[in-house]
């Protein structure tokens, strides 16, 4: 999952059924006290825990995109915009690393399994982008096709 310019992203992004798996989960992130002390996720707990799912995260009780994970390490990720990028992630270290095809660059991310979901945070660091899962969607992302006309 790629990690963007600092943007503010409307809650009302996320489909109303999300809203409340949203509230949950930041009351959950608030009651574990040790969060940082557990161990990341291995690469295979990862991908049996994500294969065949679409996720939803959030970042600092904002709407922040959605990632489908499917066979063969293959992923599609969208900042809940309608543009979709296309990529794969891959194990290195204690980490999962995702490139995508507009940009070659591993964004690396360390993810942790917490309050019933995910936790990721980018590049390992307790003080950079830090997501957290907000649940998972019932239908297929919304990918707009590529822009048309001149």
């Amino acid at each position: 999952m790629p990690t963007p310019p600092r943007r503010s992203a409307a809650l009302a992004a996320l489909p109303r059924r999300l809203s409340a798996a949203l509230v949950a989960g930041l009351a959950a992130a608030a009651a574990l006290p040790g969060a940082a002390a557990q161990s990341p996720m291995t690469a295979e707990e990862f991908e049996a825990y994500t294969t065949g799912k679409t996720l939803y995260f959030y970042s600092q009780g904002e709407a922040y995109g959605v990632e489908e994970y499917r066979e063969n390490r293959e992923v599609t990720w969208s900042f809940l915009d309608g543009k979709c990028k296309e990529g794969t992630w891959y194990p290195q270290g204690d980490q999962i690393c995702f490139t995508y095809e507009d940009n070659p660059v591993p964004q690396c991310w360390t993810f942790y399994r917490e309050g019933g979901g995910l936790r990721a945070l980018f590049e390992g660091r307790e003080t950079g982008t830090e997501l957290y899962e907000a649940g998972e969607a019932d239908e297929p992302m919304m990918c707009l096709g590529p822009d048309v006309g001149v």
